[in-house]
């Protein structure tokens, strides 16, 4: 090519004057074209926002898949609920009784082995004291140590609850004398104890020794 074919885009351009005084190099029209184009999306980043799509997609069609009730259906839960509830407050109610019946068979049953425990300690204690009585019929414990050491000893079967039954005139119990004499008598209507053979015991309501007594019984 000739220099005459020359264009003004062949020709060279002068080098232009930098600020320090120097000469800066020429920028040609292709470079400044690659230098602003905008950076290539790399594979990570071209994913992001398909994921996030993706999840924004399958949000909005969460609704679309939820069953609601309807009134009939939720008459039918309320109903079931109320009766769940009913039958809970009930087991509790039914475990609260149990609880305290359980407490008051374990104070009876407590109550009841202490009075079968000294029952069984005062009952071997009687024949020392129907010696006592025996003695003080004949007036041996009129006065002496023996008058002492009887008062100790029926003081403290006291304290036990112990009290004495069987006494001249008393209606006869079966459960609480124990007849072994029989005397028809027409001055009594019923069967009255004539005399005590022996005094009987109890601790409470717990007869520990019955009484010996001779019977009236009617004619």
């Amino acid at each position: 090519m000739t220099d005459d074919n020359k264009t003004p885009d062949d020709e060279p351009r002068p080098a232009t004057p930098s600020e320090d005084g120097g000469t800066a190099d020429v920028v040609e029209p292709d470079e400044l074209v690659d230098a602003e184009a905008p950076d290539v999306e790399t594979p990570a980043d071209a994913e992001a926002p398909a994921g996030a799509k993706a999840a924004a997609e399958s949000m909005a069609e969460a609704p679309e898949g939820t069953e609601t009730l309807s009134a009939d259906d939720e008459a039918i839960l309320d109903a079931a609920s109320a009766d769940l509830v009913a039958d809970m407050r009930q087991d509790m109610l039914r475990a609260q009784a149990e609880l305290v019946n359980f407490r008051r068979r374990v104070e009876r049953d407590r109550e009841a082995n202490r009075e079968a425990v000294v029952a069984e300690v005062v009952r071997s204690l009687l024949p020392a004291l129907d010696d006592l009585a025996r003695a003080e019929q004949h007036g041996d414990l009129a006065e002496g140590p023996m008058t002492v050491i009887a008062q100790k000893i029926r003081g403290g079967l006291d304290k036990f609850g112990l009290a004495q039954i069987g006494a001249k005139g008393d209606v006869f119990d079966p459960s609480k004398h124990d007849a072994l004499v029989q005397l028809p008598s027409a001055d009594v209507t019923v069967n009255t104890v004539a005399d005590v053979i022996e005094p009987g015991y109890t601790i409470g309501d717990r007869v520990i020794r019955a009484a010996k007594v001779a019977v009236h019984t009617p004619q």
